[in-house]
């Protein structure tokens, strides 16, 4: 069941229809198409959505945004936090390891929980998981 505290607003894109998680503190999570959370509660807009939707069709193009919108990662704990703000910064057509973003973070021996925090990202492609 979704999450009742958020509430959803559907992005069209030329790939098919996200769905805009937000909290009252921001975006909280981004849903591909055709993985919509269960019984999501449903509106038509949201004060964010314009950032929001600007932001998601800039990555989609190829671009680099040119400004994130506010994001509520409350849902993951103060390390994988802590990753997902490290993963903004990776420029677009670049990589890093989960070794490298681990370095980063001045903790070498978190590889694996890197990992784990990139699959656990709640808002993929504007926090992208690879680029």
């Amino acid at each position: 069941m979704a999450d009742p505290a958020l509430v959803h607003v559907p992005i069209e894109t030329h790939l098919g229809e996200f769905l805009a998680g937000f909290s009252d503190d921001g975006l909280a999570e981004l849903n591909f198409p055709h993985r919509h959370p269960p019984q999501p509660t449903i509106i038509d807009n949201h004060k964010s959505l314009s950032s929001v939707k600007r932001c998601l069709l800039q990555i989609l193009s190829g671009e680099h945004p040119k400004q994130f919108p506010k994001m509520d990662l409350s849902v993951g704990t103060e390390f994988q936090q802590a990753v997902w703000l490290e993963m903004l910064k990776i420029p677009m057509g670049q990589t890093l390891t989960y070794g490298e973003i681990a370095d980063n973070l001045n903790n070498r021996g978190a590889v694996r929980a890197v990992g784990m925090a990139c699959g656990a990202n709640p808002i993929p492609v504007i926090i992208p998981c690879h680029r």
